[in-house]
């Protein structure tokens, strides 16, 4: 087997990256959540701001395939968290907490205050995921205006807003990654 590493996206992704999203979702099935709103990946053109940006990572599989992303972009001093997903049969290998690991430490980097993201707030791989990871989750109103847009933006979209939350890691502070 080949060993896994982290490198910033390329234009050869960004076609495999709807597909590592929609293979991600599946591990919804079976949940109470409603899988067809998960269902609407973001089309490849959709990260053509963060590839030019250079907030976009993909972990490649050793032969050049890409088997998980993340997705971000810049909202003045902090780091937003679009999308992270790792394809369904190599989920549970540590692979999203080694990408995750790898942009908080990019983020400290690029002397960012702070990375957020919006998740579900009781799935064990999305909310106490983030927590293990240092994330705190904001109360309504602590959340930012950027932050509210966006919960009311997913829950247009079918994402049931009692379900979902808005998260916060202050890189300020020395919070760890581990």
């Amino acid at each position: 087997m080949t060993s896994t590493f982290i490198r910033p996206a390329v234009e050869s992704d960004l076609p495999h990256l709807p597909e590592i999203e929609r293979s991600a979702s599946d591990a919804f099935r079976g949940t109470d959540l409603d899988v067809e709103a998960l269902a609407n990946v973001t089309p490849a053109e959709g990260w053509r701001g963060a590839l030019r940006a250079g907030t976009l990572w993909v972990m490649d599989d050793g032969a050049g395939e890409p088997i998980a992303f993340l997705g971000a972009e810049a909202a003045g001093e902090e780091l937003h968290i679009r999308e992270i997903d790792v394809v369904l049969d190599r989920q549970g290998q540590g692979l999203g907490r080694r990408l995750l690991a790898h942009v908080i430490a990019w983020a400290r980097a690029a002397r960012l205050k702070a990375l957020t993201l919006t998740t579900f707030r009781t799935v064990p791989w999305n909310g106490p995921f983030y927590a293990s990871m240092g994330f705190r989750e904001l109360s309504p109103a602590e959340a930012s205006p950027r932050l509210a847009q966006i919960l009311e933006n997913e829950a247009r979209q079918g994402l049931d807003p009692a379900q979902r939350c808005a998260m916060r890691l202050d890189l300020d502070r020395g919070d760890s990654a581990s």
